[in-house]
């Protein structure tokens, strides 16, 4: 008898471009026309643009994950556990579980959106003694850690150790370095007034960037009005300045001087994720070379998007302009995607992907924004308005609605607790501790997986 089987679409990661192209395909796919598959390590998409909310306190991380099991109605089945590697020639996806099992999952179509992960350089001490900010526990650890200091420094008899345990870096002038930085200044600037002992001017937060401007993609006003709001609140912001080296104590910046620290958060960029290396195909600057449909040239039924792809930004005149990695453009991708997936898999031909950027927004706290929807600078209020109007109408379900816009409403009446959770208790954890960049295979050790030969190896 012959089994007639549905053709197999796999998507890879679970972000903003991963749940969009899974949600659309089940909406505009018959049951019979195919069988979905995901492969995430959580069972939950992440609103990374709210992560530093989560960090000082004001938004639980529980209101940012929205479930993927939730709904009773979608179909698509979920793997556990993260991909680690891909055999294009056999069209296989290597996946190593939650339970540390490395399995073989065959496809028809994949649709590559793994995402990025944290950019980091040869700077001694860096990943040993830095925090990043790109997952949940990273957000929630820091959370413990800045409080931490704050009751540590209490603590001491040592003026030398106090002054350390209250003085922050923070690197990287981009976006999610900003508001991590302007979000925790606001937390300990709370907090210190509930320990009498400490002198609030101890408090030093620095933003450092090698760039010569905060947040360029702002423009020079914006940025500057910016970088006028940190100035303000007392963050020392150094910019064309970055890091020699980092200890445990102490962070040696590359203009010579030396601040005593307990607490370095590294926010200087991302790259694609090291998923896109096993694959020995064609990449720009580390993300893979992809056509305006978002298919991979040469290799049929292979399509990538959001962070890890370079996807051509039809929509700019300049030649070899780019998508950059932000939410807005993996959101539509993953819509786009799914429907050249579906008209693919229909014998019909894809279609590229365009769309303009609708304008940036960055959440200082408080109330304190700088945003450009549409082309147009806003500051203040409304800058904040439309800033925290725009991510709550991004968050996919209605109970990630109800729990930000809750949280934020008792977070403005009753402010915060300063709570510790307990991480600290347990063995210290860093940067290279969240990400697990060292999971992923070669494109020998893929092939040997997928051949049978070297799983004893992996």
């Amino acid at each position: 008898m012959n089994t007639v089987t549905r053709p197999r679409i796999l998507v890879v990661g679970a972000g903003f471009a991963g749940v969009e192209c899974v949600r659309r395909l089940e909406r505009k796919l018959a049951p019979a026309e195919a069988d979905v598959t995901l492969v995430t390590p959580n069972s939950y998409q992440l609103y990374l643009p709210l992560l530093p909310q989560v960090a000082s306190g004001v938004l639980t991380p529980q209101s940012i994950a929205l479930s993927l099991r939730r709904s009773k109605k979608y179909r698509t089945r979920i793997i556990p556990g993260g991909a680690i590697g891909v055999d294009l020639k056999a069209k296989v996806c290597v996946v190593r579980t939650i339970t540390d099992k490395i399995v073989n999952e065959p496809y028809d179509y994949i649709v590559l959106a793994p995402g990025s992960v944290t950019r980091t350089f040869d700077i001694p001490g860096l990943t040993e003694h830095a925090f990043g900010m790109k997952t949940l526990a990273e957000a929630a650890y820091i959370r413990d850690h800045v409080i931490t200091q704050l009751d540590l420094a209490d603590a001491s008899d040592d003026p030398a150790e106090r002054a350390a345990r209250l003085q922050f870096v923070v690197v990287g002038g981009g976006y999610a370095g900003t508001e991590t930085a302007a979000c925790l200044q606001r937390l300990t600037h709370a907090a210190v007034q509930r320990y009498p002992r400490l002198d609030s001017g101890l408090i030093k937060w620095h933003l450092i960037d090698i760039a010569p401007k905060l947040m360029p993609e702002l423009g020079e006003k914006l940025g500057r009005s910016a970088q006028e709001i940190l100035g303000r609140r007392g963050i020392e912001v150094s910019l064309g300045v970055s890091i020699e080296k980092a200890g445990a104590e102490e962070v040696t910046f590359t203009d010579g001087r030396v601040v005593p620290t307990h607490t370095l958060i590294w926010t200087a960029g991302v790259v694609a994720s090291p998923l896109i290396a096993t694959l020995g195909a064609e990449t720009v600057r580390g993300r893979l070379a992809v056509t305006a449909e978002m298919t991979l040239p040469g290799h049929d039924g292979v399509f990538a998007l959001g962070d890890a792809a370079a996807v051509p930004d039809e929509a700019k005149d300049e030649p070899g302009a780019v998508c950059p990695p932000t939410a807005q453009h993996a959101m539509r991708q993953g819509r786009k995607v799914a429907d050249n997936v579906i008209a693919t898999l229909r014998g019909l031909p894809p279609t590229p992907y365009v769309h303009r950027d609708l304008g940036l927004v960055v959440d200082l706290g408080g109330k304190d924004a700088v945003s450009k929807p549409l082309g147009v600078e806003l500051r203040g209020v409304l800058a904040q308005a439309v800033a925290r109007g725009y991510h709550w109408s991004a968050l996919r379900t209605n109970v990630a609605k109800t729990r930000v816009m809750t949280n934020w409403l008792l977070n403005s009446v009753a402010g915060d607790d300063f709570v510790r959770t307990g991480f600290q208790a347990r063995k210290p954890a860093r940067l290279k501790d969240f990400e697990f960049t060292d999971a992923y295979l070669t494109p020998e050790q893929v092939r040997a997986q997928v051949e049978g030969t070297g799983v004893q190896n992996l």
